[in-house]
């Protein structure tokens, strides 16, 4: 695949899910990709990357804001405490806020610091216990403990296990979303996203099928 052919099925998927066209925002994610790949995406005029690791969007990202306006980046995967500076310095969204702790660290560095990137609760549909996120019957009270922060929750966001249907967690996503009253919802990834935008996505985080797949490490 590549860039186009996605944009061509977003576009598809929203027509089919009755979206307003443009309702859905596309995340190449870059994560561990070529510098050459991510250069010639962005030549072809995208802009929203995601990123999983603080570090490694720091040693990519400042290069190419030089050469390109209006770059979007999204911190998509987990984040800790001690990266939470450094993460809002670079990331104009941030998909993994899944904890108190992370919670009161990013509200306090915006206190100082005179900004906050958009934010996403990373909920744990599959209620997996390898994986991040708040538990749903635990998402409620967290959503309200940010908003007394000050936090600018936008949205929710979660990563299906891989043996499910992962519609059925798209459509729990949304339902948790609505009563919270919260628009944003961060889901379905390259295998997945036409289904996801059928129950609501506003983002969709598409890697390998834009960029090709990752090189092994030698």
């Amino acid at each position: 695949m590549g860039l186009k052919e996605i944009r061509d099925e977003i576009a598809r998927a929203e027509t089919e899910a009755g979206r307003e066209a443009g309702s859905v925002t596309l995340i190449a994610v870059s994560k561990k990709q070529p510098d050459a790949r991510v250069e010639a995406v962005l030549e072809e005029g995208h802009r929203v990357f995601g990123e999983n690791r603080v570090q490694e969007a720091a040693d990519k990202w400042p290069a190419f804001r030089e050469k390109f306006d209006d770059i979007e980046l999204h911190i998509i995967g987990p984040l800790q405490t001690n990266k939470v500076r450094q993460a809002m310095g670079l990331a104009q969204a941030i998909h993994s806020v899944d904890r108190p702790k992370l919670a009161r660290a990013i509200a306090r560095i915006a206190q100082e610091e005179g900004h906050c990137p958009d934010l996403f609760v990373q909920v744990n549909t599959g209620e997996e216990d390898q994986k991040a996120g708040v538990m749903p019957g635990e998402t409620d009270a967290f959503v309200e403990e940010c908003r007394g922060l000050d936090l600018p929750v936008r949205g929710l966001m979660c990563i299906p296990p891989v043996d499910e249907d992962p519609s059925l967690h798209f459509a729990l996503l949304a339902k948790i979303a609505a009563r919270n009253g919260l628009a944003g919802l961060s889901m379905g990834m390259s295998g997945d996203f036409a289904r996801a935008i059928a129950l609501g996505a506003t983002h969709v985080r598409v890697g390998s099928a834009i960029f090709g797949e990752r090189p092994t490490r030698g």
